[in-house]
């Protein structure tokens, strides 16, 4: 299984334009030199080779599960600004009438993108990434909670410990033969009539 990278990019308001009754939407799936969480940022021509010679479609996925596949791209360019898309989802498929419905609606936050990394180079703080194999572009909620992201990066959560046992009492003793003293009946009837056994 490849493993891929993610970075997501929301999207502005006036970078975005949206209809739900045909599906069609565009904006950028990323800006360049834009850094993310990670300090990482993608070089303008970054996407340059990947999109003169990728031998399949980059896919349009839903919260980038390969499972859902909800549409396709039609442009995937890069300007000056970022790399500029233009898809269509497909309403046949209830998540992509579903995922329009939201575009269109505002209440998805952005785009994010899949890809391996070809060639980057070290920053400070994360990385300029200068070649990406870009896989797929998923429409995504963004996540409100950064601890909520899975990861060696997630802050750690501060659990409590359990609450200590209570000690346990020590068994009463008889003040004359300092022996524990049994207070179920039936255990001293057992504890004489094993005393008497060892006496015969």
């Amino acid at each position: 299984m490849i493993r891929l990278e993610t970075k997501f990019t929301p999207i502005p308001s006036a970078d975005l334009a949206a209809d739900a009754a045909t599906g069609r939407f565009e904006g950028y799936a990323t800006l360049f030199d834009l850094p993310d969480d990670q300090g990482d940022r993608v070089a303008p021509g970054a996407f340059a080779r990947s999109l003169t010679q990728r031998q399949t479609p980059v896919k349009l996925l839903w919260q980038h599960d390969p499972a859902t596949p909800i549409g396709v791209w039609d442009s995937l360019t890069e300007d000056a600004k970022g790399l500029r898309v233009q898809g269509r989802l497909v309403l046949g498929t209830q998540t992509g009438a579903e995922a329009a419905a939201l575009l269109a609606a505002g209440a998805l936050d952005g785009l994010s993108i899949g890809y391996r990394v070809r060639e980057a180079e070290q920053l400070p703080q994360g990385r300029r990434l200068l070649d990406l194999d870009l896989w797929e572009i998923s429409l995504v909620t963004f996540p409100m909670l950064p601890q909520a992201r899975i990861g060696p990066n997630t802050a750690p959560i501060d659990i409590p410990p359990p609450p200590a046992s209570p000690p346990a009492t020590p068994p009463m003793q008889d003040p004359i033969l300092g022996t524990p003293v049994i207070e179920d009946p039936a255990a001293m009837l057992a504890a004489v009539a094993s005393a008497r056994a060892a006496l015969r």
